[in-house]
């Protein structure tokens, strides 16, 4: 039943990119939901209070990161569970809210899949 399934939000600027994490994830039996840079994330994390995780990339157009959004993913939804990643950055645990993941591009879909699987579980 679709309301079963947990809600994840995929916010990346590359098209194709985000087009194959989302089939990935769908296939995996997530909702998910797409944003291409971090205001349009933001708007959709207002309107779909149902969102259990956000996975980001980092570099994306606009005024924002993906860092700066999982700072305040962390702050205004502390429930939600966040995973970064980057192809261009290294990202420290420093830089993560607590209890975020980083993975590194490129990444396998499963990778993101099980880590998704794990945090929400927990």
């Amino acid at each position: 039943m679709a309301s079963d399934r947990m809600t994840v939000l995929v916010v990346e600027d590359e098209a194709l990119i985000r087009l194959d994490i989302v089939c990935a994830l769908e296939d995996a039996g997530f909702e998910v939901l797409e944003a291409p840079n971090v205001a349009n994330a933001v708007a959709v994390l207002t309107a779909h209070p149902e969102i259990c995780a956000v996975f980001t990339d980092v570099d994306m157009p606009g005024s924002m990161d993906g860092l700066k959004l999982a700072a305040v993913v962390s702050m205004q939804w502390p429930d939600t569970k966040i995973i970064v990643t980057s192809g261009r950055c290294n990202v420290q645990p420093s830089d993560l809210p607590a209890a975020s993941r980083f993975v590194g591009k490129p990444y396998h879909p499963e990778t993101i899949i099980n880590n998704l699987s794990q945090m929400l579980a927990a």
